[in-house]
Formats: structure tokens, C-alpha cells, sequence
């Protein structure tokens, strides 16, 4: 007779057969099921990653509430002083189509070292330079920093992270350097009213030498190896000149404007500009085109753009590259608007973008797990339709616009962006081979930070030329021409958000056809 061990023994070994070979009948099984769980090292790689690209769009944030102060201090105009904010964004950028191949040809831990060691180096230069070209070269230094750090966090989400939890971590990942914008401006005011502002500087290395650091170099793993990846110069050239052409000719496009609209030299002093403009908007289109062109043809080219031949991809990348825009842009423009129109203190101007950035930073996971359980398009298209109130509502009062007003109607756009944004990227690589990731990923991140960029030289450009010619800052002529300036940039904040809603649609609607 079988004894009740031996029957135990035989029904387990039944049980684990069956579960073992039940994927026949079509039901999932443990044996065959992937662990889903999220590694501690990996957590500790993102905050590690993350805290470095934190600081660098902290201290970008920072300076811009703080272009009134540093335009006395360095005697130079609005023009003149974006450029520390758009000189990082545009290095970042310029440094971003390199992560595809640094990804490929050095370890993880030797790229995050490589960016700690720029971002203090930057962040020193920051405290003992005194001269404007001097700022300049430490805002590119800790450019190359960040544009190393971002897609670094973002490669070590899309590689290392559970399938089923890839929405929910790039939503962290969006978390950690959205908190940056939301606190920067107020960090600026607060800073600055009681202490000079370089002491910013002082605070971040100290950040980054005692907890980035340490977490980095104990929690980053390599889950694949490295490749015999080699760097085509020609194609690294062609990106920078392409980004920064076509930025400096929106720059001087918009200093030619300035100059016509002010009637000071007359045409003469406008044509200088003018004439800069055409040109470097000819070798920033030339430059990307060559771009485009070498890369099809290249063996081992900087970054692989096959997968962009997809349409759903580039309905994706379309309204990725152009909602940083308003995303990043509007610190600018709210804090702008604020202290030349309304009359505010940095600090006040600061707090302003507080709430609504905040906030909104940490609902970005929240938009990661809508992702996750519903799919791309009811979170993405309700986020960022909703979003587009915001500038619809500022553009409306734009004439009769409070602090309260400033602040509330951000608050809207801010939150919504937040929850929407970051979910674009992640539908649009979940289409594309995982080998193409690092390319995806590297195309993608450079978007963010071009339009970015161009965020900030556009509206700056807007406001000067509606400031120009209207006398002295803090006069009652120049407070309503920055007001007639920020309306101006509402209604293009609402182009914007209008298209990139037109493209999401097309892109969901062409996918759905597919049956995927």
C-alpha cells in the first residue's frame, strides 16, 4: 500500500510537472514566469545617475531666475544673458548623440565617473570665475556632465528594469530631473536673496562628492558587455554644428528683430545679425542633412537611424522634440514675466513655478503605472490635452495677469505635463528592437534638450523684441511691452501643444491600424 509520504511526494512531483509543462494549454507558469522584482542595485543606479543629472538642470534652472541680477552684474542684455542657459542646453544636446556609442564602448561605471569629475570641475569654475566668458566655459564643462548622466539613467532603466515595470522606473526617472526645474527657480530666489549666488556652487559639489558618488560606484551593474564601437568624428561634428547653427540663427534672427524694431542704428545695426542668421541657419540645415546622409552610409555610424524609417516613431519624436519648448521654456518665461512685468522679487518669481513643477515631478511615476496598466494613449493624449489649458488660460488674462494667476494656471500645465511626457519616449521605444535601444534612447534625449534649448532662446527672443525700444526696465512702457511679450508666447506655446496632440493622435491611430 502507498504510504501517505510516498502519495505527498508523488502528488508534489505531479504538481511541479504540471506546472512546469502547462504552458501546452496556453496558461502562464511559474517555472517559465520572469522575475519582476526591482533589484536594490538598480534603484541605487537610478538615484546615483539621477542625483548627477539633477544637479545640472538644477543650477540651469537656477541661473535663469536669475538673468536680471546677472545682466547688472555682467553688464550684458537679455540677448547676451540666456546664453548661459542656452549654452548648456545646447552642449547637452550636442553631447547626447554620443551616448549611443559611449553606451557600446565603455563600461557604465567609467561614464558615471567621467560625469561626476565634469560636473565638479564645472561647478568649481562657477564659483571663482568672475568674467562672463568664464561662466560661459563652466556651463559647457557641466554640459558635457549632464548630457553624459541623462541618457546614462535612462540606458540603465531601458536595459536593466523588468519588463512589466519599465513605464513605472522611467516615470522615476522623470521624477528625479523634473524635481530639478520645479525647485530651481525658488533654490535661485531663495539663495539669492540672502547669500551670493555662486554659493549654489558651493552646495551642489558636496551633493555630488557625498552621495552621488559613493551610491554610483557601489550600485552600478553591467548587465552586457562592452563593443570595439569606434567614433566617426566627421558625423560627431556634423550634430554639433547642426544644433548649434540652427540655435544661433534663431539667437541672431531674433537680435536682427530686436535691432529693426528699437530704431536705434536703423537697418545697419540690424543687418549684421541678419546676415549671421542666414548663415548659420544654412550650416545648421546642411550639417544635418550631411548628418542623415553619413549615417546611412557609415559602417559603424554614431547612431544607428534605421528604426526611424518607422512613422510611428517619428510621430512620437515630433511632439517630443517640441513639448520641451513650453516644458522648459516656461520656467523662463513665468519668472520673466513675473519680475520685468509684474514687478516681483527673484524669490517671489521663483515660487511661482514651485507648486505646479513640484507637484507635477512627482506625479511623473504616477504616469509611468497609468502607462503601464492602460497603454499609451488615453494617459499621454488626456495629460497633455489638459496641459494645453495652461497657456490657453494665461494667453486670455494675459493683460490683467496676477502672481496668483502666474502661479495657478502653471500649476496646470506643469502637472499634466508631467503625467504625459515622459510616457511618449517610452511608447515609442517599445516598438523598436531592444538592440536599437541606446540609439533610440540617444535620439530621443537629444530631442528633449534641443527643444529645450530652442525654448529658451525663442521666448527670450520674443520678450526682447517685444521690450524693445520701450524704454528702461521697471517703466510702466517696458512692464506692458514684456506683457505684450509673454501673450505672444502663450499663443505660441498653444501652436505648439496643438500639433503635438495632431501627431500623438496620427501616431496611436497608424498603430492601432497595425494591430499592435
Amino acid at each position: 500500500m502507498e504510504s501517505p509520504t510516498t502519495r505527498q511526494a508523488g502528488n508534489t512531483e505531479t504538481e511541479r510537472t504540471d506546472i512546469t509543462h502547462n504552458t501546452d494549454t496556453g496558461h502562464a507558469t511559474s517555472a517559465a514566469r520572469p522575475d519582476e522584482r526591482i533589484p536594490l542595485s538598480l534603484i541605487g543606479s537610478i538615484v546615483a545617475v539621477g542625483s548627477l543629472a539633477f544637479v545640472g538642470i538644477l543650477t540651469e534652472t537656477v541661473m535663469t531666475v536669475l538673468f536680471p541680477q546677472l545682466m547688472v552684474e555682467f553688464n550684458v542684455n537679455t540677448a547676451t544673458v540666456q546664453w548661459i542657459t542656452t549654452i548648456y542646453l545646447l552642449v547637452v544636446a550636442a553631447t547626447m548623440p554620443l551616448s549611443s556609442f559611449l553606451n557600446r564602448r565603455f563600461t557604465l561605471r567609467s561614464l558615471f565617473v567621467a560625469a561626476v569629475a565634469l560636473a565638479v570641475t564645472g561647478s568649481f569654475i562657477m564659483i571663482v570665475g568672475h568674467a562672463f566668458p568664464l561662466i560661459l566655459l563652466a556651463r559647457v564643462i557641466q554640459g558635457v556632465g549632464s548630457g553624459i548622466a541623462t541618457p546614462l539613467m535612462m540606458n540603465i532603466i531601458l536595459q536593466q528594469a523588468p519588463r512589466s515595470k519599465v513605464g513605472q522606473l522611467m516615470g522615476v526617472g522623470s521624477l528625479v530631473i523634473t524635481v530639478a526645474p520645479a525647485i530651481g527657480p525658488t533654490v535661485g530666489g531663495a539663495i539669492s536673496s540672502v547669500l551670493p549666488w555662486r554659493a549654489i556652487f558651493v552646495i551642489v559639489i558636496p551633493i555630488v562628492l557625498l552621495l552621488s558618488l559613493p551610491v554610483g560606484l557601489r550600485c552600478i551593474r553591467q548587465t552586457r558587455p562592452t563593443e570595439a564601437a569606434q567614433l566617426n568624428p566627421l558625423q560627431f561634428v556634423a550634430i554639433v554644428l547642426a544644433l548649434c547653427g540652427l540655435i544661433f540663427a534663431l539667437n541672431q534672427a531674433g537680435v536682427a528683430v530686436s535691432e529693426a524694431v528699437s530704431g536705434g542704428s536703423g537697418a545697419s545695426a540690424a543687418l549684421r545679425p541678419a546676415i549671421l542668421a542666414v548663415v548659420s541657419l544654412i550650416v545648421g540645415v546642411g550639417s544635418l542633412l550631411f548628418f542623415g546622409w553619413s549615417s546611412k552610409r557609415s559602417f559603424s555610424p554614431l547612431i544607428r537611424l534605421g528604426w526611424l524609417r518607422d512613422p510611428v516613431v517619428l510621430l512620437h519624436l515630433l511632439p517630443y522634440l517640441l513639448l520641451p519648448i513650453n516644458g522648459i521654456g516656461f520656467g523662463y518665461v513665468i519668472t520673466n514675466v513675473a519680475q520685468m512685468s509684474l514687478g516681483t522679487t527673484a524669490f517671489v518669481a521663483g515660487a511661482l513655478v514651485l507648486p505646479g513643477a513640484l507637484i507635477g515631478a512627482f506625479f511623473a511615476p504616477v504616469g509611468g503605472m497609468l502607462y503601464d496598466r492602460f497603454g499609451a494613449p488615453r494617459p499621454v493624449l488626456a495629460a497633455i490635452g489638459t496641459a494645453t489649458l495652461g497657456p490657453i488660460l494665461l494667453l486670455v488674462f494675459s493683460m490683467n495677469l496676477t502672481p496668483g494667476l502666474l502661479a495657478g494656471f502653471y500649476f496646470i500645465f506643469g502637472l499634466c505635463y508631467a503625467l504625459g511626457y515622459s510616457n511618449i519616449m517610452t511608447s515609442a521605444l517599445s516598438g523598436i528592437d531592444r538592440e536599437f535601444t541606446p540609439d533610440g534612447n540617444a535620439v530621443f534625449q537629444t530631442s528633449l534638450q534641443f527643444g529645450g534649448a530652442v525654448g529658451t532662446a525663442l521666448f527670450s527672443t520674443i520678450l526682447g523684441v517685444a521690450q524693445a525700444g520701450a524704454g528702461e526696465e521697471g517703466s510702466a512702457a517696458f512692464r506692458h511691452a514684456t506683457a505684450v511679450g509673454g501673450a505672444a508666447v502663450f499663443a505660441v506655446m498653444i501652436v505648439i501643444c496643438a500639433v503635438s496632440i495632431v501627431s500623438l493622435v496620427a501616431a496611436f491611430r497608424l498603430r492601432a491600424a497595425r494591430g499592435r
